[in-house]
């Protein structure tokens, strides 16, 4: 087997995810530094603190960021192995979002860049987690809540709609669970302690926030 296509694929992946758009767009527009309030985050939902239309605009770049690295690698590369190569394009789109080069490997939490990475390989089960966010978010009001569930729920849902190929796609699927989730862990720690803020609560620091980077 050709490894030359895996290598490729990751390094496109790594170099498209770790565009950190919620800093850039922070400081271009405001000339501020995103990491300097709030959670410290790089991500969506601290960026909205700043302004919601840059959070939103965060949110689709993050996602879009993912799908370009797929989407490139999908086109890049075919045969038998095609799945896996792009499969590994998305594990290191999202590597790039949650340690970024640029930003001293202190990124984002990975969901937004996660969805739209996995979205061309496993779309039934990225439908299902977006509904299953939204339904979360909502009746709770916590987005860390809805972000951790998704996570834990993506390789469960991707092997029980069978959207893999090789088995070690879906090892790269929980690998990228796992990932999200341990950044996700002062948020878990919160959580149970009743101190995570809700959506639609102003916070003034970073103890008090969950994010969906």
């Amino acid at each position: 087997m050709n490894i030359y296509p895996f290598f490729i694929a990751a390094a496109l992946g790594y170099l498209l995810g770790s565009i950190p758009f919620g800093y850039l767009l922070v400081r271009m527009f405001t000339g501020e530094d995103v990491r300097a309030s709030g959670s410290g985050n790089i991500g969506a939902t601290n960026v909205a603190r700043k302004s919601p239309a840059l959070g939103m605009a965060t949110l689709l770049l993050d996602a879009l960021k993912g799908l370009a690295a797929v989407y490139l690698a999908s086109l890049a590369f075919g045969g038998s192995h095609r799945h896996v190569i792009m499969t590994t394009a998305a594990l290191f789109a999202v590597c790039g979002h949650l340690f970024p080069v640029w930003l001293k490997f202190r990124g984002g939490k990975g969901v937004a860049t996660s969805l739209g990475a996995f979205v061309l390989i496993t779309p039934k089960t990225i439908l299902c987690l977006v509904v299953l966010f939204i339904l979360l978010a909502v009746a709770f009001r916590y987005v860390s809540l809805g972000s951790i569930a998704v996570a834990a729920a993506f390789p469960l849902l991707a092997w029980a709609l069978g959207e893999y190929r090789e088995p070690v796609e879906l090892a790269i699927i929980a690998l990228v669970s796992v990932l999200v989730i341990w950044k996700h862990r002062q948020n878990i720690g919160r959580l149970t302690s009743g101190t995570e803020a809700r959506l639609g609560r102003k916070l003034g620091s970073a103890n008090n926030s969950g994010e969906r980077g």
